[in-house]
């Protein structure tokens, strides 16, 4: 015979402490599964785009059955050792970089500072620097991209050359990592965690778990 169990359930604010922090860990439990990390991910395309980089692709299944096109950038955080970020790219130099970038991103330095390295590399060689950068092994993070450096032309870039242009797209794989890193600080901070839950008006247990 069916029965009608009553539950006296509870709003975050209206919990005990240690109940919130149970609750706030349902909800970052969640988030890691989610695409939170997509603002970041948006921007660093525009920024490669304004680079000169052409990101590789590879195909992702979408969850009704569908395949789509995904940028190859990676990433692995934020509590290990060997955890960063990598990308799967072609280079090739691109005019009015330096002011497309200080126009895009005004007073991030390092940008700026990893732009400027290109743009010096490319000038000595007449601007016909390419490169193709491609991710090998198990981790992701700068160490774990291969940099084929090349010169158009006669003459081919100097070893000096290569390994700038290596250590620049490295800097901005150290760079894609630390821009994760602050964006998953800030949407798992308690502060931003009570605010989404309670708009939700997402309902607890008096122990915190998750009712419904």
């Amino acid at each position: 015979m069916p029965e009608i169990i009553e539950t006296l359930v509870y709003h975050l604010d209206e919990l005990t402490e240690a109940a919130k922090d149970k609750a706030r860990d349902w909800y970052r439990e969640g988030l890691i599964a989610e695409e939170w990390h997509e603002v970041v991910s948006e921007d660093f395309e525009t920024i490669a785009a304004l680079l000169g980089l052409k990101l590789k692709t590879h195909a992702v299944r979408l969850y009704g059955g569908g395949i789509r096109q995904k940028p190859c950038v990676f990433f692995s955080g934020f509590w290990s050792q060997g955890d960063g970020a990598c990308f799967e790219a072609r280079y090739r130099h691109r005019p009015g970089a330096m002011k497309a970038i200080r126009r895009h991103a005004p007073l991030d330095s390092e940008l700026h500072r990893i732009t400027d390295a290109l743009f010096a590399v490319q000038r000595r060689n007449r601007f016909q620097i390419t490169a193709d950068i491609t991710h090998r092994g198990h981790y992701y993070h700068e160490y774990t991209m291969d940099i084929a450096v090349s010169r158009d032309g006669e003459q081919p870039a100097t070893a000096g050359d290569e390994s700038q242009i290596a250590k620049a797209f490295r800097d901005l794989a150290r760079w894609l990592y630390r821009q994760l890193e602050r964006e998953y600080e800030y949407q798992t901070s308690d502060e931003v965690i009570d605010e989404t839950i309670l708009a939700n008006e997402y309902t607890f247990t008096e122990a915190g778990q998750r009712f419904g």
